[in-house]
C-alpha cells in the first residue's frame, strides 16, 4: 500500500526492543501526506459519521488532525503535554509501552454532548488514546470514533479500545513486524 511503504521503521527507539513506526517520512512526502489526509477525508465524508470537532493528540495528532479538520470543515482541539495550554486544564496520567506520561485539555475545550473524532498518528498499547478519551469525557464530550494512520494490532491497543466500546479506524496496519 502506498501509505505503508512511506512509513519508516526504526529499531530500538525510544528504547531497546521497540520497533518505532515513524510517520515523518510519510508527511514530509507531499504525495504521501496528501494521500493520508485525502484517504481519511474520503472515509469520513462517505461514512457519514456524526461528529462536531476533531481532537488531536500532541504532537503528530496535531498535524493529521489539523489537516483533517480543515478538509472536513470542523474545529480542532489540542490535547497537550503538561504546562503547554494557557487556560485552566484537566489532566490525565496514563501508561506507555515504555513508561508513563500525562496529557491535558482545556476545561472549556468542548461543549457538553459535543461529538468528537479523536486523531493520532499511531495506535500501539492504546494508553494515549484511552487517556485522551477520558479527557474528552471529563469535559463533557462524546468520542464518536478514534482515527489513526498506523495500527499495531499485535500490541493490543485496538482490542482494548474496542472492548471499552470505542470505534476505531486506521489507514494501515503493521502486523507481526
Amino acid at each position: 500500500m502506498p501509505i505503508k511503504s512511506r512509513i519508516r521503521s526504526i529499531p530500538d527507539y525510544p528504547k531497546k526492543g521497540i520497533l518505532f513506526r515513524d510517520i515523518t517520512t510519510l508527511i514530509k512526502d507531499p504525495v504521501g501526506f496528501r494521500l493520508a489526509i485525502d484517504s481519511l477525508t474520503q472515509h469520513y465524508l462517505q461514512d457519514g459519521m456524526d461528529f462536531d470537532v476533531i481532537v488531536g493528540i500532541e504532537a503528530r495528532g496535531f498535524i493529521i488532525g489539523g489537516a483533517l479538520a480543515y478538509t472536513l470543515g470542523k474545529g480542532f482541539v489540542p490535547v497537550r503535554k503538561p504546562g503547554k495550554l494557557p487556560a485552566e486544564v484537566v489532566s490525565q496520567e496514563y501508561q506507555l509501552e515504555y513508561g508513563s506520561d500525562t496529557i491535558e485539555i482545556h476545561v472549556d475545550a468542548l461543549e457538553a454532548g459535543q461529538k468528537v473524532l479523536l486523531v493520532d498518528d499511531l495506535l500501539a498499547t492504546g494508553g494515549t488514546a484511552l487517556a485522551a478519551a477520558a479527557l474528552v469525557e471529563k469535559v463533557g464530550g462524546i468520542v464518536s470514533e478514534m482515527a489513526f494512520i498506523v495500527n499495531l494490532p499485535d500490541i493490543g491497543g485496538e482490542r482494548k479500545l474496542l472492548e471499552k466500546g470505542y470505534n476505531v479506524y486506521s489507514l494501515t496496519d503493521f502486523e507481526g513486524e
